[in-house]
């Protein structure tokens, strides 16, 4: 998923070196019948840019999901919650 935001965010010239972005990574396992199962992946992504560049980075996390091959796979069974933190360059 990561990759693939980074992908989408480098199609409006948005850099992700490892120092400008990061995403932090948990999830829920619960018990479903008997059967352990992921129900849930939060992903926080925290991403350093400029003032001007946010409407871009905005876009870019609203249409990443579809683009993203992972995430694409689970849609249905398991949540995906995502969010995006601006922090300054």
């Amino acid at each position: 998923m990561m990759g693939t935001f980074a992908s989408v965010l480098a199609t409006k010239k948005i850099r992700t070196h490892t120092e400008r972005f990061q995403a932090n990574v948990e999830g829920d396992i619960e018990n479903v019948d008997g059967v352990l199962k992921i129900t849930v992946i939060r992903v926080h992504y925290v991403l350093k840019l400029s003032h001007e560049e946010e409407a871009d980075a905005h876009w870019a996390m609203e249409n990443y999901i579809e683009r993203c091959p992972a995430a694409m796979s689970v849609t249905g069974c398991i949540q995906i919650v995502d969010s995006l933190e601006f922090a300054s360059d």
